[in-house]
Formats: structure tokens, sequence, C-alpha cells
């Protein structure tokens, strides 16, 4: 048989009987809510950085495109460059014959929205 333990102070007994388990579940709870959070954050750089190589590998490609280094129109050589990085272009302009603008967008986006990139490539200066 246990013995009981009263709180004189308060004429009460046992009142904070089991408050150790209710602070530990909530810390637990403040732990893994953070931790989802950083996971989330930590998600959306990473597509961030995708978009953005996509687009710089677009770019790049569709540039050596109007140079006349490859074949092909610049802008279609961006879209099949950047579908191969998982990415869709939803700009491309060429300016000055040799200068490439590209917008891509990720396929695929996360909880924040699609990940976007925009990069210009053009001739060395």
């Amino acid at each position: 048989m246990r013995a009981r333990i009263d709180n004189p102070d308060l004429g009460c007994p046992d009142l904070e009987r089991g408050s150790g388990t209710l602070l530990a579940v909530s810390l637990g709870l403040v732990v893994m809510i953070c931790m989802v959070a950083t996971l989330m954050l930590a998600q959306a750089t990473a597509m961030a950085q995708r978009a953005a190589a996509a687009s710089d590998l677009a770019a790049l490609a569709a540039a050596d495109a109007a140079r006349g280094l490859t074949d092909g129109d610049p802008c279609a050589v961006a879209r099949e460059t950047a579908a191969r990085n998982g990415a869709s272009v939803s700009a491309c302009t060429v300016s000055g014959g040799e200068i490439v603008d590209i917008r891509a967008e990720l396929v695929r986006g996360t909880v924040f929205g699609a990940a976007t990139g925009r990069s210009r490539a053009g001739p060395p200066p």
C-alpha cells in the first residue's frame, strides 16, 4: 500500500501528480513540430536550388543554340533541357540575337508552392 502525501499548504492531496508526464509529452510535441518545420524548409530550399540549376542549364543550352553552336530553336532547346532536369520553361526571351532569358518552374511543387528559377545567358563579354 502506498503512502499518501498531502500538500499541507493547500490542504489538497497530490495536486501535481502526473504533471511531469504532461510536461514531457508537451515538450516532445514541440520538438516534433520544430523538426517538421525544419524539414519542410530544407525541402523548399533544395527545390529552389534544383529550379535554379534547371534554369541555368536551359539558359546556357539556349544561348548556344542562339549563337549557332548547336542546332535548333533556342526556346525549344531550353524547354528540352529543362524537361531533362524535371522543370518546365514558363518564359523564354531571346534579345539581341544571342542573349537568352529563361524562367523555369519545377514540375513537382512543394508545400510552399512551385519553385522557380530565372537565368540569363549569352556570349562571353
